[in-house]
């Protein structure tokens, strides 16, 4: 049912070279740029409103997404000199990148992809379970029809943006509890029409995100951003995370039943 065979690299870390554009449809304002490797990147910055909270989601979303086989650019560290914003002319985006000057995050520039449009496409039932199976356990909020946050490119469906997920870590609040919650706003998700096969996906994807595999990914996020004053330490931050995702994926069977149940609701 999916991809159980995963190698999970280290990031790489480009230098952004040239700001080519902002994208001001983003609440963030992310940006197209250009890095010392060649390629363009869609960069999203430290210094935005959510800072790198929206970073660690953007890595734990998008790399679990990747292991359980599903397609998300590549993301990658981006770093930012200081001198880099001087002669930008726009106010806000030079305020924006002073506010980021450092190491970013930025994901692989799909030149060419058009927006997922539910209007005119439908997709398969098990591509359907899998992506509502994974923004349940990241309690993603940003995949609704307004929004998708899918991109068609060379014909395969593609996922971007997870900066909206685990949006416990805002405040710490209860979330030892809130992680075997069901997730309320699947009832919004786009693709909840053609999830048919949840419990199928769910018996998959629990044996795929193992605690090894869930702790190699949270090591990739750099110390630098988990830096939360509650914990004593990043390491500690991190431990948080990993209880938080295998306590959720221990009770994965309350989200898929909600997601069920939203799906009865609207047929």
């Amino acid at each position: 049912m999916a991809n159980t065979i995963h190698n999970l690299k280290q990031l790489r870390t480009v230098n952004v070279t040239r700001y080519v554009t902002p994208l001001r449809e983003g609440g963030s304002m992310p940006a197209i740029a250009e890095a010392d490797d060649g390629f363009l990147y869609v960069l999203k910055f430290r210094g935005a409103g959510q800072g790198h909270k929206a970073l660690i989601s953007e890595i734990i979303g998008g790399e679990i997404a990747r292991v359980l086989g599903l397609k998300v650019p590549e993301l990658v560290f981006a770093n930012l000199d200081e001198a880099f914003g001087r002669t930008e002319p726009d106010e806000e985006i030079q305020d924006l990148l002073k506010a980021s000057v450092g190491l970013n995050l930025a994901l692989h520039y799909l030149s060419g992809a058009i927006t997922y449009d539910p209007t005119v496409t439908k997709i398969e039932p098990l591509l359907a379970s899998q992506i509502i199976w994974l923004d349940c356990l990241l309690t993603n909020m940003d995949r609704t029809p307004r929004n998708t946050n899918m991109l068609f490119w060379h014909k395969e469906l593609w996922l971007i943006d997870h900066g909206a997920s685990l949006y416990f870590h805002h405040s710490w609040q209860n979330w030892e509890e809130q992680a075997k919650r069901p997730f309320m706003l699947v009832k919004d998700h786009v693709l909840l029409p053609q999830a048919d096969l949840l419990n199928e996906v769910n018996e998959s994807f629990k044996t795929i995100l193992t605690p090894g595999l869930i702790q190699d990914i949270l090591n990739l996020i750099t110390d630098e951003w988990l830096n939360e004053d509650i914990f004593k330490s990043s390491q500690a931050q991190r431990e948080a995370y990993a209880l938080f995702l295998n306590t959720r994926i221990a009770n994965s069977a309350v989200f898929v039943k909600e997601a069920q149940n939203a799906k009865e609701a609207i047929i």
